[in-house]
């Protein structure tokens, strides 16, 4: 059998990080979903996107297929009850399909539908950060059942009820860690300099870094390969992104090769008290959260100069440059260079120029897919980029 995580009709809601990858693909928690899912299941799945990222994902095929929406965190019941459909049985939640047993990809009508309304789902990008402290636990007793950690050295100060664990290779001296709250993930060959401050639940992926002296609040998860200094609270890093530097990021979350000049800030907090609105790029207006704490939501590849201010539940699209004195607007366009004063577009050759430097540095190339995926960001996103009309 087969497991395909698939992209629904509300994926794009989860623009800008969808722009660029399959929901399944988002991480929150220590693990992608994709990775949960197969940690779960004890086998490989494979991956059913949007029509624009086709070229990205090869799925795995076999007689029979498990369709599992890639939007889905998987809970102990909620996995039981897919585990349990047989062919050509739907799972639903409301008007919502979960997950249907069918065979060669041939969704014929179903014989059975059952319906679980506990399933939880990312239906909005603010979920990323929001439900992003209880996947860490969660992802945490995955990860963790039956192993042995490493030991925290002497040199380190550790209290609270809750665990830290240290994967293999995993560097930390002279820091402080507080498990008070929830536990602490250190993956392998991470590390953790001289004098940072870490509250759990939080989460350092392989070969990222916490840098001297900084101070991460509860439910932070820092990606893989990145590169984090100064504050930091309740926000993720999917991976190979950096904020390496002073200045606060707080209810947050940077997509893949991003960065953070020095002593940028993000706000997180209306002055007036009053909920964050966020943008949506299928209702192509600004989306009420609910949230009295939204920060910044950056897509991959986009960038910031040092010193640069983000008002409260700013979006920015992908591949953005963004420098200048003042607050940007809160939704900036993908593609899109300059800041307060003004933007003009950033062309996708200026681009693909400096994509191609930040990954050659990881040893990782732009390949061709990624060029075309982004031109086709490019080319849909010129609507937005009001300066070009």
């Amino acid at each position: 059998m087969s497991i395909i995580l698939f992209d629904d009709n509300q994926t794009e809601h989860l623009s800008p990080f969808t722009l660029t990858r399959a929901a399944a693909d988002i991480r929150c928690g220590i693990l992608t979903l994709a990775e949960k899912w197969a940690k779960h299941l004890g086998q490989t799945v494979s991956i059913q996107p949007q029509a624009h990222l086709s070229k990205k994902y090869a799925i795995i095929e076999s007689d029979d297929h498990l369709f599992i929406n890639g939007r889905l965190l998987p809970q102990q019941a909620l996995v039981k009850v897919i585990q349990g459909l047989k062919q050509n049985e739907i799972l639903m939640q409301g008007d919502i399909t979960l997950a249907y047993m069918t065979t060669h990809f041939n969704q014929s009508a179903f014989s059975q539908a059952y319906n679980f309304t506990d399933a939880l789902l990312i239906n909005r990008i603010h979920n990323i950060f929001t439900f992003n402290s209880q996947e860490i636990v969660n992802d945490f007793s995955l990860l963790t059942k039956d192993k042995v950690s490493g030991k925290l050295s002497a040199s380190n100060t550790q209290f609270g009820e809750f665990p830290v664990f240290l994967e293999k290779g995993v560097k930390a001296e002279a820091a402080i860690f507080n498990t008070t709250e929830g536990p602490i993930y250190l993956g392998v060959d991470s590390e953790v300099m001289e004098g940072a401050m870490i509250r759990g639940p939080f989460a350092l992926c392989e070969h990222a870094t916490v840098k001297m002296g900084a101070k991460i609040y509860t439910g932070t998860t820092i990606g893989p390969h990145s590169k984090v200094g100064g504050e930091v609270s309740n926000s993720v890093i999917f991976g190979y992104s950096n904020k390496g530097h002073d200045g606060f990021l707080g209810n947050s979350v940077l997509g893949e090769w991003c960065n953070l000049g020095a002593d940028t800030n993000t706000s997180n907090l209306k002055n007036n008290y009053e909920d964050v609105k966020l943008w949506n790029y299928v209702t192509k207006n600004f989306e009420k959260t609910g949230l009295q704490f939204c920060g910044l939501m950056m897509g991959d590849h986009s960038k910031c100069g040092i010193n640069t201010m983000f008002n409260t539940g700013t979006v920015v699209g992908v591949s953005a440059n963004i420098f200048g004195s003042g607050f940007p607007r809160n939704f900036v366009p993908s593609f899109s260079w300059g800041g307060a004063s003004g933007f003009e577009t950033y062309t996708p050759k200026k681009a693909f120029q400096t994509a191609e430097k930040v990954m050659q540095r990881r040893g990782l190339l732009l390949t061709e897919t990624d060029k075309e995926i982004l031109e086709a960001i490019f080319a849909k996103e010129s609507a937005y980029r009001s300066w070009e009309h």
